[in-house]
């Protein structure tokens, strides 16, 4: 990976610990992947899309949510709005707890991406890394490169094995993490007990 350019990229933006201290937003707050997870779930009336995106303790407060709104969604668009919105929101509330983030609500629709954020997401999408290698510094190509071939060799997950789910958003956040230049690890969300996943309809992945 000789002769590639480094190119600056901005720095992520801050959110608030639930201790009122600063940090950094990650990557998955700012594409909302979870969200995407979180709809796909309320559409094919599958819990597993949206589980891997928190902790095991949030899983009975989510499944709850997630069967009323289900219900709710039947009895018209306005009702399932409502109740879509719901569920998203204690999806993401669920998702930053578990890392420590406050919640402040769900963030706008097309808010800015940093060009490094958009080419990591990319290479997962297409198994190729070298644009993203492109614009990484030099210094951390070797270990963004180490990251990305984790993360990809565990993205082909049967969405109903909620253990392997979440060990793949662990290695993915690990990824996007050091790809905006965070180098610590994910913490408790990598660590969280896993257990079996709220069961619900046929495997979709």
């Amino acid at each position: 990976m000789q002769g590639v350019p480094n190119v600056p990229h901005p720095p992520a933006p801050l959110a608030v610990r639930s201790d009122g201290s600063l940090r950094r937003c990650p990557l998955r707050h700012r594409r909302r992947p979870g969200r995407h997870h979180g709809r796909k779930a309320l559409q094919t009336g599958n819990i597993n899309f949206a589980l891997k995106w928190i902790q095991a303790d949030g899983e009975a407060e989510l499944a709850e949510v997630f069967d009323k709104a289900v219900a709710v969604r039947k009895l018209g668009p306005q009702a399932a709005e409502v109740a879509d919105r719901l569920f998203l929101e204690t999806l993401v509330r669920l998702h930053r707890l578990g890392e420590g983030v406050g919640f402040t609500g769900i963030q706008r629709a097309g808010a800015t991406v940093d060009p490094i954020v958009v080419a990591a997401d990319r290479a997962l999408d297409a198994g190729d890394d070298r644009e993203l290698m492109a614009l990484a510094p030099a210094g951390r190509r070797d270990e963004l490169h180490r990251r990305f071939t984790v993360a990809l060799a565990k993205k082909a997950f049967d969405v109903d094995n909620v253990a392997a789910a979440r060990d793949y958003v662990a290695e993915y956040v690990s990824f996007f993490k050091f790809a905006e230049g965070e180098d610590h690890e994910h913490g408790q969300h990598a660590h969280a007990p896993v257990p079996h996943g709220h069961h619900v309809g046929q495997p979709h992945h």
